[in-house]
């Protein structure tokens, strides 16, 4: 596996030609950029989703050529403050061209997942994240390695 450096990974995930698979196995994140926006929600200020434009113009202009983007979410429950708000903006994401999907984590019990969310694309590179505790990404790993790939249905 090699490093990847935060620009090299926004480019990869950019450059991927037909098809994006992210899997979300943790119950809290604390991106920069969505921190912000989750206290707004946790006051009960509305969110016009206008912080997103940039990654939903993307998205849209990806589905316009063809290009998929799936992404699923393993979830506890009950939701943990995260994903209550994430699913009360998810409608932003998904009329952009997201195909986002939830499956609570009871259910997948006896599936083994790697033990890193992760990006496949195209079939043929797989970008794990690295998180720490509190839900900041500490950095990113791909392969091309068929050992680290992930059977798709």
């Amino acid at each position: 596996m090699a490093s990847l450096t935060e620009d090299e990974f926004h480019q990869a995930i950019r450059g991927f030609e037909r098809e994006s698979l992210h899997l979300e196995m943790r119950d809290s994140y604390g991106t920069e950029a969505e921190l912000p926006q989750m206290a707004r929600w946790a006051a009960g200020e509305p969110d016009d989703g206008e912080w997103l434009r940039e990654y939903s113009s993307r998205v849209r202009a990806d589905a316009a050529t063809g290009k998929q983007r799936r992404r699923a979410h393993v979830v506890s429950e009950p939701l943990s403050d995260y994903h209550r708000w994430e699913l009360s903006i998810a409608h932003y994401l998904v009329d952009a061209g997201d195909d986002l999907r939830w499956v609570p984590r009871r259910l997948v019990s006896s599936i083994a997942f790697p033990g890193n969310d992760f990006y496949l694309l195209d079939d043929r590179l797989v970008i794990f994240l690295h998180y720490a505790g509190n839900g900041t990404n500490v950095g990113y790993a791909s392969s091309t390695d068929p050992d680290d790939e992930v059977v798709t249905p």
